[in-house]
């Protein structure tokens, strides 16, 4: 179980950059829609005008702190060379802020993870692994709630339907600073040190947002009573 935001060492130049801090502003302002592909502009559009149709409603869901932060962090996300040059990607489930299913598209070429997800290609014509972001009302404040979806793997600390053991996504390890890219990309990064592998032929089903929270909660419980273990640096 790791109890560091960033392995001691990082396989891929790729993700040096990723340290577990909000990013610091860069000189000069610059208009919140700059660097933003017209697709995503008209996303961003849309929740905003289904924002102001609940408030009209009277049917305003989340908070005006969570909505805020998220609308920033998807603006980060649209505007970031990692998601434009395809690392990962990114679709709000029923167009909700609070929900995301995030794509991992490509992880480190020399890992084993790599060459499994080239032969998931060829038997069912998917090479990602997708996960699913869940956001409260208090966040940046706690952690979003982290599983994965698909395919089923072992390894990687993926636990019992698909919660990941992180310290960085409990309250305990959370910081309201990281950015959700940098999550995005440490879970990938753990992914492959964790030696993750696909399990061709599991029982698909044995993935579920209850069996998943059940297995975060567990492991919750055992770290605030055990402390959490830091791998030696020789083991990644």
């Amino acid at each position: 179980m790791l109890d560091q935001p960033l392995p001691a060492e990082q396989d891929t130049e790729d993700l040096d950059h990723y340290e577990m801090k909000e990013e610091e502003p860069a000189d000069g302002r610059k208009t919140e829609d700059e660097g933003i592909g017209k697709e995503n502009l008209a996303i961003l559009e849309k929740i905003k005008k289904n924002q102001r149709q609940d408030y009209l409603n009277g049917a305003v869901s989340g908070s005006v702190q969570a909505t805020d932060r998220l609308m920033k962090e998807l603006r980060d996300i649209y505007r970031s060379p990692s998601f434009k040059g395809g690392y990962y990607a990114v679709e709000l489930v029923n167009d909700s802020l609070y929900d995301w299913n995030v794509k991992l598209l490509k992880v480190d070429e020399d890992s084993a993870l790599h060459n499994d997800l080239q032969i998931l290609k060829e038997k069912e014509g998917t090479d990602y692994i997708l996960l699913n972001f869940s956001f409260k009302d208090n966040f940046p404040f706690d952690p979003p709630f982290v599983r994965v979806v698909s395919p089923v793997l072992s390894g990687g600390y993926v636990l019992g339907g698909g919660a990941i053991c992180m310290e960085l996504l409990t309250k305990q390890g959370w910081s309201s600073a990281y950015s959700i890219e940098s999550v995005i990309m440490q879970i990938s990064a753990t992914l492959v040190k964790g030696k993750a592998r696909v399990q061709f032929g599991a029982n698909k089903n044995q993935y579920s947002l209850t069996r998943a929270q059940q297995s975060y909660k567990s492991l919750v419980q055992i770290h605030e009573k055990n402390g959490w273990y830091t791998p030696p640096k020789e083991d990644g």
